[in-house]
């Protein structure tokens, strides 16, 4: 099993194989548009910016399961994303990270990278995994570890 095996429907409501991001780096990552790290969204477009003639590229997939920072449809998070940090990687319909309802892609990344002490729930909003360009999870990094912190991990992947 890879990421490649998983589908998600992105924000406009279409399917999509993760299998269309082959030989891609990725980093994906639980988003909130009303959280203390949602200026984030700036970073991480910044790293998409530098690196996608590079075959990388950042999968965000917002999620109200904390503190119901992700209260809006789908309209709301991507006119909000675009609008305040001018966000253009590719966005997701809003998901499940922890519980019965967990998607099955984060259900896969966090059996792949657990988190501090061996943890597998998504701690909050902003947790972001890093995968390789062979679907495989590389690293997860925790919501205060910042977009920039993460560029000398992509770069060794690139």
């Amino acid at each position: 099993m890879s990421v490649y095996d998983y589908k998600a429907t992105n924000i406009r409501g279409k399917e999509v194989s993760l299998s269309d991001y082959r030989g891609y780096v990725m980093l994906i990552v639980n988003t909130a548009s009303k959280c203390g790290f949602t200026p984030q969204f700036e970073g991480l477009e910044e790293l998409y910016k530098e690196y996608e003639d590079r075959k990388f590229v950042v999968l965000g997939f917002p999620c109200n399961q904390f503190g119901s920072q992700e209260p809006g449809d789908e309209n709301d998070i991507n006119d909000f994303c675009q609008l305040n940090y001018g966000v253009s990687f590719p966005m997701f319909s809003k998901i499940d990270v922890n519980g019965d309802e967990t998607h099955p892609l984060f259900a896969y990344l966090k059996e792949n990278a657990t988190g501090l002490l061996g943890s597998k729930a998504v701690k909050w909003n902003f947790t972001k995994f890093l995968v390789d360009r062979n679907g495989e999870v590389v690293e997860r990094f925790a919501s205060a570890t910042t977009p920039a912190n993460i560029k000398n991990d992509i770069e060794k992947l690139l």
